[in-house]
């Protein structure tokens, strides 16, 4: 019981004029950081906030992920993981008709690379004709245990990073890094992008193929962790990564293919993104073993294809819930500019999923340089993700934060409630294709993806009183 001699005081929410106000007037307040639900939430939300299996759910989906030790165990030709005639894609289902410029030019340079057309002409049409005739498969990279960078394309000779979860025992994959600038991820399908292409499949898909059989499993967790704490956040900055995996591999390189050693490990050294796509495998691998554990509302997996943003939640399968990719708000090479940039695109939010990336920003401050804003910025966007998260992860962690844990496990429930979307942080592609990077940036998920999430949730639980 309050005693009837202590002051009274006013809680106050939202602006904070109020609180400012009562302040100058000497009145006691208590402020209070509440925000309202995202709009057409309110019954979903009670509904779902009641179902009795979503605690349990959330902790085990929770537990699932930050427990996951990812390993980097080979490096193999994507003909060995896809069925003929299938081509990968960054992001949600997507028709030709709908594509972006930059899915459609890095489709047009797998079809020249492939050698199944003669030049960009030809390669839309067989396209076209393809995929009308049902002879060419265009499938989602998620829905195959894959993720790409950007257009996110996998044909068949392309090599891919295996990563495999000592934990739970599951497998993921991702394309190799071509580094930056003009490169296939970003549309690009000019005669250097299909050189570096050929000279990636003849030569450094073998040599990293040779030397993980001689060196064996690496451990990716802790080399992630280790990045963390030296100014990495393992989405848009991989430097600190790139020379510990680079260190990890360059004795067995040596041994395993001489030939094209110093090649390979050049090659390596000069494209601080190198690891990216390693990283992202492990994020894959570690939020797939979260996945459909019934009632549970947690994210795994966010994805672009350059025209929808999308995601998926553990409790209800495989199922897509969509809106509109946004343009990233960020810095634009040379004379490159907003009128430029395509939506955001690519499977690389896999990084924001499992923890990393936007949420780990405040652990790099370098960062800023890259995508805009201050250091303090940096340090805000990790602290709101926070808010709406299940877990610390308890390897990755934030020096700058008294080496908390960064946030992962993205609530949908949290996000309805709080209003707060997931920072992501993105390379800009060229909306035109062929074009390649434009910049990069920040950008936030369209709210109606996880708002039919949430509605799809709410539908999902089971009324005791039926």
């Amino acid at each position: 019981m309050i005693p009837l001699s202590a002051p009274s005081r006013v809680i106050t929410a939202g602006a904070g004029l109020l609180d400012e106000a009562l302040a100058a007037q000497a009145v006691p307040t208590t402020p209070v950081d509440w925000r309202p639900p995202l709009p057409g939430t309110a019954e979903a939300l009670v509904k779902v906030l009641a179902d009795p299996r979503r605690q349990a759910a959330n902790e085990l989906a929770a537990g699932r992920l930050t427990a996951a030790r990812p390993y980097l165990v080979g490096v193999r030709r994507a003909s060995e993981v896809l069925a003929e005639g299938t081509f990968l894609h960054a992001g949600p289902p997507i028709s030709w008709e709908r594509a972006s410029g930059p899915m459609r030019g890095a489709l047009i340079g797998a079809m020249l690379l492939e050698g199944l057309a003669g030049d960009e002409r030809d390669a839309e049409a067989r396209l076209v004709a393809g995929l009308a005739a049902g002879e060419i498969a265009l499938r989602p990279c998620h829905e195959h245990a894959t993720v790409g960078p950007m257009a996110g394309v996998v044909s068949p000779s392309m090599w891919l990073f295996e990563v495999r979860d000592e934990e739970h025992g599951g497998t993921a994959y991702c394309s190799l890094n071509e580094g930056l600038g003009k490169v296939l991820r970003y549309g690009a399908y000019g005669p250097e992008v299909l050189e570096r292409l050929r000279w990636m499949d003849e030569v450094l898909g073998p040599a990293l193929a040779a030397t993980l059989e001689l060196a064996g499993p690496i451990d990716l967790r802790a080399l992630m962790a280790q990045a963390l704490q030296m100014g990495d956040e393992l989405h848009n900055r991989n430097r600190a990564a790139t020379s510990l995996l680079l260190r990890e591999l360059a004795p067995y390189v040596v041994e395993a293919a001489p030939g094209s050693a110093a090649q390979v490990l050049r090659f390596i050294n000069g494209n601080d993104h190198f690891f990216l796509n390693a990283g992202m495998a492990a994020a894959k691998v570690s939020t797939d073993a979260a996945r459909d554990i019934p009632g549970s509302s947690m994210v795994v997996a966010m994805a672009r294809n350059g025209t929808d943003f999308g995601v998926q939640v553990s409790g209800l399968g495989g199922r897509w819930f969509t809106g509109p990719a946004g343009v990233p708000d960020g810095l634009y090479l040379g004379s490159y500019g907003p009128e430029d940039a395509n939506p955001d695109i690519g499977d690389s939010t896999i990084t924001e999923t499992s923890g990393l990336g936007g949420f780990a920003m405040a652990a790099s401050p370098a960062i800023v340089r890259f995508v805009g804003g201050e250091v303090a910025d940096a340090v805000r966007a990790t602290r709101s993700m926070y808010e709406i998260t299940l877990a610390e992860h308890p390897a990755y962690q934030i020096p700058g934060l008294g080496f908390r844990g960064t946030p992962a496990g993205i609530d949908v429930t949290l996000v309805a409630r709080t209003g707060l979307l997931p920072v992501v942080n993105t390379g800009i592609a060229g909306r035109v294709p062929g074009t390649g990077q434009v910049g990069a940036g920040l950008v936030r998920p369209p709210a109606e993806a996880f708002v039919s999430a949430l509605l799809a949730l709410a539908d999902a639980v089971t009324d005791p009183f039926e």
